[in-house]
């Protein structure tokens, strides 16, 4: 077969349009036509560096048609083995498309509800300052990827997988261009609609999905696993992948209550700062309007202050601040963008390091007492808030000269904000390198700091607070054999694609595939 990869620019006006594109393939790939030829776009990124900016391509051009096969060769299995999956998030839902194309029938069992339902549940944040503690934005059909942008970029090198998860969300309703987008998004409007067809997909090739079905305890015999207790009754495997996503406490608890090992982690803590969008357009692209074939601008920061990381986290172009929070007694903040990230606002995540020796207040040997000193903060979050699911906020410039803001900035946030001062909310550690880190920003980026821009607080759920141990070539729990501790929960993932990957490579474990 020949085959032959094509790289070129070209400007932002032509970088959409097929013809154009067609005509450069051909001009750099040296094809006098690309008749009898077949090509893909494996990449496309923007080049913002220096002026005219353009459109950077990668792509493969071939001589016979691309391989269509599914992403996974899913067979019937309505009477085959079961493996339980707890937790129907991005890392629960490929582990069960993984086990379906190893024959093995998954039973998924969710806490929270089906999307639909979900979405009334999260309606009653904004009008009723009401959580539901088992439906909210971190459980339900989808776990929190649904209800947190879709960002499909990751670090892993798993190439070929990686390319499986893309496909397979474009075959349930994504468009194409996130398998060759250089950051890849689908957006919060339209992820609900592809989680629900990938439950449909499970559902129609045998395998169950049972919402309203809370993981209550964790049956054990001879240091091996026999299945799992829930609110609807037992269900009993030999085979048990523990997906339950970075808020899941309760789960958390019941395997230390169970003498089942795991361990404190470093995550991250400190607030959301919020944009006008139109502000980072002009400081990125150096403008003052952005241009038509511009995307809304992004940017990823880091700095060190006094020894530790502060960084962006989950940076979202034309976003919404949303709230978080799994109980009616505390406040998180996270954020996402529509598909056409159109919003008037850019929020990121704005957050430091948090280390073993920040939270040994809670028991040096502790597992919990990273998870408590996460729950402290979210606490006082909701108090300084006035206790009606307010956040508490400060404008940037406040912050940085540590006065409170006789007002505040409009925000996306649309529980509503209310003005004090952070430092009384966030830990030490936290609060004594924001400001610097802020400063840093604001040289790096003119504007950054400008007082038209908000901190709130407190986005807290970067990454679980626990780890539950796994061995590295079984990926089975060293204490209990046939428990597979797997995900952003259990601490082996970080976002959508990372978790889906890990979920892929528990079920492999399963069979003994190798990963």
């Amino acid at each position: 077969m020949s085959s032959k990869t094509v790289e070129f620019k070209l400007p932002l006006k032509e970088s959409t349009d097929k013809k154009l594109i067609e005509k450069a393939i051909c001009k750099n790939g040296r094809i006098p036509s690309l008749d009898g030829w077949y090509y893909r776009i494996d990449k496309k990124s923007l080049d913002a560096r220096k002026e005219p900016i353009v459109y950077r391509f990668r792509v493969t051009v071939q001589q016979e048609p691309f391989d269509q096969s599914p992403p996974f060769a899913i067979q019937p299995v309505s009477k085959n083995k079961s493996a339980i999956v707890v937790g129907f998030g991005p890392a629960g839902m490929f582990a069960a498309l993984q086990l379906l194309a190893q024959g093995v029938k998954p039973i998924v069992i969710e806490r929270g509800k089906p999307v639909k339902e979900r979405r009334r549940d999260l309606v009653d944040i904004f009008r009723k300052r009401f959580v539901h503690e088992e439906s909210n934005y971190c459980f339900g059909e989808g776990g929190a990827g649904t209800f947190s942008d879709g960002k499909l970029y990751t670090r892993s090198k798993k190439r070929g997988e990686i390319k499986q998860v893309l496909q397979t969300f474009v075959d349930h309703g994504a468009t194409s261009n996130i398998l060759y987008e250089a950051h890849p998004h689908i957006g919060t409007n339209k992820l609900p609609e592809i989680v629900e067809n990938i439950r449909k997909t499970i559902e129609e090739h045998g395998g169950e999905v049972r919402f309203e079905t809370k993981l209550t305890g964790f049956i054990v015999e001879d240091n091996a696993i026999k299945g799992v207790e829930t609110n609807n009754g037992k269900i009993l495997s030999d085979s048990v992948i523990l997906a339950t996503g970075h808020s899941a406490r309760d789960i958390f608890t019941q395997l230390h209550k169970q003498k089942i090992d795991i361990e404190a982690k470093p995550f991250a803590l400190g607030v959301r700062i919020e944009h006008q969008q139109k502000l980072i357009d002009q400081i990125q692209y150096k403008c003052k309007t952005r241009g038509e074939f511009l995307p809304p601008a992004s940017y990823s920061l880091v700095h060190q202050v006094n020894g530790r990381g502060v960084f962006s986290f989950c940076m979202c172009p034309g976003g919404i601040i949303a709230p978080a929070m799994t109980a009616s007694d505390e406040v998180v903040v996270n954020g996402w963008s529509p598909s056409k990230r159109n919003g008037q606002f850019a929020n990121s995540g704005f957050v430091v390091e948090i280390r073993p020796e920040d939270w040994k207040q809670f028991g040096a040997q502790n597992p919990l007492a990273a998870m408590e000193f996460q729950a402290e903060v979210e606490k006082k979050a909701f108090v300084a808030g006035g206790s009606d699911l307010k956040a508490p906020a400060q404008r940037v410039g406040d912050y940085v000269k540590k006065r409170i803001s006789t007002s505040l900035a409009e925000t996306s946030y649309i529980p509503g904000v209310e003005s004090v001062d952070l430092r009384q909310v966030l830990p030490e550690v936290v609060h004594s390198r924001i400001g610097g880190a802020i400063q840093h920003f604001g040289k790096k980026l003119n504007g950054y700091n400008s007082n038209e821009a908000m901190l709130v607080g407190v986005e807290s759920r970067t990454s679980s607070p626990v780890r539950i141990p796994r061995d590295r070539a079984t990926l089975e729990h060293p204490g209990v054999k046939g428990l597979y501790p797997c995900g952003e929960g259990a601490g082996y993932a970080g976002g959508i694609m990372s978790a889906a990957l890990d979920g892929i490579a528990c079920a492999k474990a399963i069979t003994g595939q190798e990963s």
